[in-house]
């Protein structure tokens, strides 16, 4: 008979797995969760996100007690540590003999009764120091403006804090970094259903709910999406408000014809299919185009076609409005992809910029004269940003910036282009700037 409480974290350890393997976080999550009951996909995905948010803390309350450090110990037994440990540091709610119990069951399993005797033998000095909330709260170190303290007290790449106190300061870093570690809410945005109705839905099962910030969207407190009214019936589908901010700064209603270049998983092609005349939204991997298709087909996106094809050589004639959501390092995101944070590299920052430069210039040939081009990213990041959208108008004097009307100026540039940041907006970070070709 199973352990009691086990296939939760045996499920967040899958998902663990998965990841060192190279497979996002949202399709481990997906794959691994699928048979369980809404309580134990809740759990499984709170330790699974908690241990990525919290890996630095987690690492420095193991290392005492192994004799080599973290560095000594295999991936997947050191996943099953980590897991045992921020049941013990972060949730209040998991007696601590559950959390120790688990992992031992687990690591039995891994590698047999040796292994989860030293399992258990870790664990449990790790309870004995007791809940101490991580670096981040008290127990951890006194704060630090160096980018290496806050690295390690926020569990984030010290390169990149650094770079973003030279950008921000340390205070409004450690600000970002505590948005980055908070658990995201969940937004919903009308699709069949009108916003009125789909209110209404929420208000008659009485389903809390407020709006969202700069009212782009409806956010469901204490809920999960399988929780709600409508969801096979494609009356909403999720997502960040600065994502629909986006779209509401592009302004693309109207447009006869709009080119979505990299549009899954769709929630921006669901919203555009509903805005414009004729989507053509595409995905340059299959797999990927079939989720998109499959999301289009149950929010109602009629009027719309997918198609798998290369950003970098698009197969169709030029059009109205093109919307380029491009490739990038995802520094918005951290929050909803805790996993992100670990495979961020100054590399991989100068790699995407160069991809998404000639992806926007590639975009830029199918929008006709007078037409719109919206590029847009979920990165902080200005060589992905405003620096790259410089240095496109530069070099193609077809296009100049053309900001919409009435959006909020604190979200706007001096530029006029579209910045969210998490710790200020109270949403996903993120970037836009809408583009006329003038000839």
């Amino acid at each position: 008979m199973p352990s009691p409480g086990l296939a939760p974290r045996a499920a967040a350890w899958r998902v663990l797995h998965d990841l060192q393997r190279g497979i996002p976080f949202d399709l481990a999550l997906h794959r691994t969760l699928a048979g369980l009951s809404e309580a134990d996909r809740g759990l499984a995905h709170e330790i699974a996100a908690g241990v990525l948010r919290h890996r630095v803390a987690l690492d420095a309350a193991l290392a005492p007690h192994l004799k080599e450090g973290t560095a000594g110990v295999r991936g997947d037994l050191l996943e099953i540590l980590r897991l045992g440990a921020y049941q013990l540091m972060f949730l209040e709610r998991v007696p601590p003999h559950a959390a120790v119990d688990t992992a031992v069951t687990l690591g039995r399993r891994f590698g047999g009764a040796r292994v989860g005797g030293f399992i258990n033998a870790v664990l449990r000095k790790v309870a004995e120091t007791g809940r101490t909330g991580g670096l981040e709260d008290a127990g951890g170190p006194a704060p630090s403006d160096e980018p290496s303290g806050l690295a390690d007290r926020y569990s984030h790449p010290a390169w990149l804090v650094a770079r973003w106190i030279a950008r921000f300061g340390a205070e409004e870093t450690e600000r970002l970094l505590r948005a980055n570690n908070a658990r995201p809410a969940l937004t919903i945005q009308p699709a069949r259903w009108s916003l009125d109705a789909l209110i209404a839905s929420l208000d008659t099962q009485g389903i809390a709910w407020q709006r969202a910030p700069y009212d782009a969207g409806l956010v469901v407190a204490g809920r999960r999406p399988q929780e709600l009214p409508g969801l096979a019936a494609g009356g909403w589908f999720v997502q960040d408000p600065a994502q629909a901010l986006v779209l509401r700064f592009g302004a693309l209603a109207g447009s006869p014809h709009i080119y979505d270049a990299c549009a899954a998983p769709g929630g921006k092609a669901i919203a555009l299919s509903e805005q414009g005349g004729f989507l053509a939204a595409a995905d340059l991997r299959p797999a990927r185009a079939r989720r998109l298709r499959e999301n289009l087909h149950r929010a109602g996106g009629e009027r719309a076609a997918v198609l798998v094809a290369d950003a970098a050589a698009p197969p169709v004639r030029p059009c109205e409005a093109v919307l380029l959501d491009a490739p990038c390092l995802g520094t918005g995101s951290f929050a909803r992809h805790p996993d992100a944070r670990w495979r961020v590299t100054p590399e991989a920052l100068a790699r995407l910029a160069a991809q998404a430069a000639g992806l926007l210039r590639a975009q830029a040939d199918i929008v006709r004269p007078g037409g719109l081009l919206l590029f847009s990213t979920c990165s902080l990041e200005p060589e992905e940003n405003e620096v790259q959208v410089d240095a496109f108008l530069a070099a193609d004097r077809r296009f100049r910036r053309e900001p919409p009307e009435g959006m909020p100026a604190e979200l706007l540039t001096s530029a006029g282009d579209l910045s969210l940041l998490p710790h200020r907006q109270g949403t996903d970070g993120a970037y836009a700037a809408r583009l006329r070709r003038i000839t």
